[in-house]
């Protein structure tokens, strides 16, 4: 903002009041955060810039903390009615007196600094910023980060094109707070207090300068920059407020911001903010204003100053430098302040996932894999129940597959999936009939791998794999905004459940859809599953794809644009992580040994979190489509249609393929495997 439309906005300080040559500051609040700020004006005040004429607080600063020209009162009524005088007032007070003490600052005539977070409500947002304007004062908020000169350099790096095309922003912190931090004072953790609103928490108070700057960073200030806001908040103190959470953003011009935030860290880092391009990532630690920009040419550091917002408003009383943190360009935040506000309590996580460190008030508990969690929630921009953590809320499936009422399948219909993942229908979690999970989706490592479905990178140079694509020209993987999505067409499916020795079927019709939303394949789909004994079950896709118009449509992988057996596309199965993992086929073992084989059946078995399992993946007689297998980089397996030249789709002539799986409890061997597929007949 400039400094003309910051006057336009508060009007200009009154004729009749100019502001005296060095302003008078008054401290509402000593101890805790306050202790800064006394600090600062010590500084400041040596320096001439200011004089502090009197402070508030019902518990008085020591003796000798403050000069003797300095009033002191308990509380910011009594300060005001002694009329010390003052210009700008500082709030440095619990969050719930943010706004009744800035009103009545205000109302007095003063400028006013407040502490984040700067209400703590909507409503009270859209009251302070009216008297500010009525009273033609400023209000800053001390979100210290956006002083950042690092802020500027970024936004021109990002601007020049330095990491490319921009795919989102993710805020990251994962802090240490032990049992002692929220018996500071009455208010710590709590949502309210008295029935009065304090949304104390880890993205509001704690970490919400992690959530301020990326709003800043993402170009969302004002409450009109956010389309929405997604909340996902747990609990691991017992407290009110949410200590571990993820919030999801998406602002007004169509970006993504994620916030994975934590107090139950194993250790404490520093927090950051990213932001995500096609050619690299800019990673800013806003605690030290350093900056991190990671490109394929390599990795570059910079540190940078940082303008101290008190001055800043000191400047901008005297018509210089404009507020670089106003109460009005912080409605974005408020917005995401009352999303947490309004929700209901957070979840708490259960004490199987967490580990309590150190004794007494010094104690603290650690979330179990909290660090990698939260990664998967930024890189996948999902919610932790979306990524069916095991302490979450659980996200209900579109359905389920089931066998004499057990679930062993859950079928998720991809709406939740990010643009770029290439949303689409799928399984997960797939269960053995002893509940052991042997599916995985979004992975930290290819967080667009989604459990159980059909998926190719090229079909007539569209995406529907998701991620990076592999093309001839560059050599290699690069970024594209090439990324389909496959939808379930509002049309009737057949449905039947499984039991009583009858398999259950579902039948679908989908629609893929380019980047643009028009239909590029029509797809008929059907899952078939039955029992098979009281250990194994087996799972059947069969699905043939026509081209939308009446033209053909080429369907490619990456190693038909020439990456060496690279032919991953159509069906494909992504596993979790696996002990003792191994992949075999009737002539053939080891990754090295079955990757790009042809045979009738592979067989994948190992120790999952829950059991041993083996999963046989059988083809119909006659197929010579080769399998795609990973083991050492992550375990997934897959059945290529494209496997070195596409595959063609015309119309009338639709591609076509179908492959069972059974999936069996404990580990089974190669004459149990080729018994269990003779005994069940003609698989094609």
């Amino acid at each position: 903002m400039t400094q003309r439309s910051a006057t336009a906005e508060f009007g200009a300080p009154s004729a009749a009041q100019p502001p005296v040559a060095v302003p008078r500051i008054a401290l509402v609040g000593v101890h805790g955060f306050g202790e800064r700020h006394l600090t600062n004006l010590a500084r400041l005040e040596e320096a001439g810039a200011l004089e502090l004429v009197a402070v508030a607080d019902p518990n008085p600063p020591a003796p000798g903390r403050l000069k003797d020209s300095v009033a002191v009162f308990t509380d910011l009524d009594r300060l005001l009615a002694a009329q010390p005088g003052a210009d700008v007032v500082i709030l440095a007070t619990p969050i719930q007196t943010h706004a009744p003490l800035a009103l009545a600052a205000l109302a007095a005539g003063m400028d006013v600094y407040v502490e984040k977070p700067p209400v703590a409500s909507l409503a009270q947002y859209s009251e302070v910023l009216a008297a500010a304007k009525a009273a033609g004062r400023l209000v800053q908020v001390g979100f210290q980060s956006l002083g950042s000169h690092a802020l500027p350099a970024i936004r021109n790096l990002v601007w020049s094109g330095g990491i490319g095309d921009v795919l989102g922003l993710s805020a990251k912190g994962q802090w240490v707070r032990n049992k002692a931090y929220f018996k500071r004072s009455r208010w710590a953790g709590k949502r309210s207090l008295d029935g009065i609103d304090v949304v104390d928490g880890v993205a509001t108070n704690a970490l919400a300068h992690a959530v301020a700057t990326a709003l800043h960073l993402a170009g969302a200030h004002t409450v009109a920059d956010l389309a929405s806001v997604e909340t996902d908040l747990y609990r691991a103190h017992d407290t009110e407020s949410d200590d571990t959470s993820v919030i999801r953003i998406r602002t007004a011009h169509g970006g993504t911001l994620m916030c994975g935030l934590t107090l139950c860290a194993p250790e404490q880092l520093d927090p950051t903010v990213t932001i995500h391009g096609t050619r690299g990532e800019i990673t800013l630690y806003y605690t030290r204003d350093e900056v991190v920009v990671t490109t394929p040419e390599g990795e570059r550091r910079e540190s940078y100053g940082r303008t101290d917002l008190l001055e800043n408003l000191l400047a901008a009383r005297t018509g210089g430098d404009p507020l670089l943190c106003p109460l009005q360009q912080t409605g974005a935040f408020t917005l995401v302040l009352e999303a947490i506000r309004t929700l209901p309590a957070p979840q708490a996580i259960g004490p199987d996932h967490i580990t309590w460190e150190g004794e007494g008030d010094d104690a603290h508990p650690v979330v179990h894999g909290i660090a990698e969690l939260i990664d998967r929630a930024c890189r996948a921009q999902a919610t932790f129940a979306e990524l069916g953590v095991p302490w979450a809320r659980s996200l209900p499936p579109v359905r389920s597959l089931t066998l004499d009422g057990a679930t062993v399948a859950d079928y998720q219909d991809g709406t939740h999936i990010r643009a770029v993942s290439s949303p689409r229908p799928y399984l997960h979690p797939v269960r053995t009939l002893g509940g052991t999970v042997v599916t995985d989706h979004q992975p930290l490592d290819h967080v667009w791998h989604l459990g159980v479905g059909v998926a190719l990178q090229d079909v007539n140079g569209v995406n529907f794999w998701g991620g990076r694509t592999y093309t001839r020209e560059a050599g290699g993987y690069v970024w594209r905004p090439d990324h389909g999505s496959i939808a379930v067409l509002e049309t009737p499916v057949e449905e039947t459940a499984a039991g009583a020795g009858s398999p259950g079927r579902l039948q679908e019709r989908l629609s893929w859809n380019g980047p643009d939303g028009a239909p590029v394949l029509g797809e008929e789909r059907t899952w078939t599953w039955t029992g098979v004994s009281p250990s194994v079950w087996s799972l059947s896709l069969e699905f043939a794809l026509s081209p939308a118009g009446d033209r053909p449509v080429n369907l490619g992988s990456p190693g038909s644009n020439g990456r060496h057996e690279g032919g991953y596309g159509g069906f494909f199965w992504r596993l979790p992580a696996c002990g003792g993992a191994n992949v075999w086929t009737a002539v053939g073992s080891g990754e090295s040994g079955v990757h790009g084989s042809v045979s009738r059946w592979l067989a994948w078995s190992g120790t999952f979190d829950g059991g041993e399992a083996t999963l046989i993946f059988v083809a119909p007689e006659g197929s010579t489509d080769p399998w795609f297998v990973r083991k050492d980089g992550y375990p997934g397996v897959g059945q290529s249609l494209a496997w070195g030249t596409p595959a063609t789709a015309k119309p009338g002539l639709p591609v076509r393929r179908k492959i069972t799986v059974f999936v069996a409890d404990g580990i089974l061997g190669t004459t149990d495997i080729e018994d269990l597929i003779n005994q069940q007949g003609d698989l094609s």
